[in-house]
Formats: C-alpha cells, structure tokens, sequence
C-alpha cells in the first residue's frame, strides 16, 4: 500500500459534511484532519500499487458533494523513530 495526501477546499460551511461523508464512505481513508489555511481538510489515503492515483481522487475525493477543489500530494517513504 502506498499513502497520499489529498487537501480539500470546501464550499462554506460544509467541511464537517464533507469529513463525516469521506469517513464512512471512502475506505481507502485512514486519516482526516481539519485544518487551517487555504484548504479546510487534509486525508491521508491509502493506495494500492497498482491503483490509479489520478482516478482515485477524481472518482472518489472530488465528486463528493461540497467539494471544490483538491491538491494531491505523493509519498516516497514514510520515516519511523528506531527503537
């Protein structure tokens, strides 16, 4: 599996919505934040290898109701302290 990060701009009013909706809907969803700055939302999402990411967020992430816009972002390597 493989992460990416999708920021999420929402129309007013509706991130909440939109969170709540990704959360019991999408499964490949393992993490939404709210946060501050130009995009209300950030989800981590997990991806199969051969998943296409591109159709993944187009599908998935921007039909959602309340959605305006999205920044995906891709992950290379994930670091871990060494215990």
């Amino acid at each position: 599996m493989r992460a990416i990060f999708v920021q999420i701009k929402c129309e007013m009013g509706a991130a909440y919505r939109v969170a709540r909706h990704m959360a019991d809907s999408i499964e490949e969803l393992s993490e939404m934040h709210s946060i501050s700055g130009q995009y209300d939302l950030l989800g981590k999402f997990y991806l199969a290898p051969e998943q296409d990411v591109g159709l993944f967020v187009v599908e998935k992430v921007q039909t959602v109701e309340g959605v305006k816009d999205t920044y995906t972002m891709l992950t290379y390597n994930a670091f871990t302290a060494t215990r």
